[in-house]
């Protein structure tokens, strides 16, 4: 089964520069390292592909059940293997609120979490001294993700963190460590805290 095979059973059949961004990447992939070591096989290997190409398209949205389905993986096993392979390509996906959303039944959160994420980056680097503002980095998916979750914590909604933690492909401690950092900064808009920090000392990150 073919890139194009595959992409037309996710619906993505029309999107021809996704098809042809996620046959570069195999490519890549095959020259670059050996995807059965981490043990991916050549359908995964596809459908991943076709994932990190589609993940820089705000209008497409991955249909994961289908996805797992056409892997033959388990979830927590394709996530694994989707983190394993970013990294051996080297490359950044950036995690969408909005696929979050649809993903965990809280499409209602997109607007809290998008206005949390601003309000925390601005206090953030209100807080960094003007020559490490430039060097702030905010495009890792754990700022997403922990948004995300401390969101639908004010909400009283009940999400699987250790899930979230698999989806965006960081570790429990980095984790732990932004969100204790949005808490402070963000506690007006999270409402975790009953007393505001100074930004200023909280440490970054």
């Amino acid at each position: 089964m073919d890139i194009s095979d595959i992409a037309k059973k996710l619906g993505l059949s029309d999107s021809k520069h996704i098809i042809r961004k996620a046959a570069e990447l195999r490519r890549l992939c095959d020259v670059q390292f050996d995807s059965s070591a981490i043990g991916v096989g050549e359908i995964c290997k596809a459908i991943i592909c076709l994932e990190i190409a589609a993940s820089g398209w705000e209008e497409v949205i991955f249909d994961r059940p289908t996805v797992i389905k056409l892997s033959g993986m388990s979830e927590k096993a394709y996530n694994r293997s989707l983190n394993a392979m970013q990294n051996g390509l080297g490359v950044k996906t950036k995690l969408d609120i909005r696929e979050l959303g649809i993903r965990f039944g809280c499409v209602r959160l997109i607007p809290f979490v998008q206005k949390g994420l601003s309000l925390y980056k601005g206090r953030f680097l209100a807080a960094l001294p003007a020559s490490r503002r430039t060097s702030a980095d905010f495009t890792r998916p754990v700022f997403t993700a922990v948004a995300f979750y401390l969101c639908a914590k004010k909400h009283k909604l009940k999400i699987d963190m250790l899930k979230l933690i698999e989806v965006c492909g960081t570790s429990e401690s980095e984790f732990f460590s932004v969100s204790t950092s949005m808490k402070d900064l963000c506690h007006d808009v999270f409402g975790i805290l009953k007393e505001k920090k100074d930004p200023k000392d909280v440490k970054g990150n």
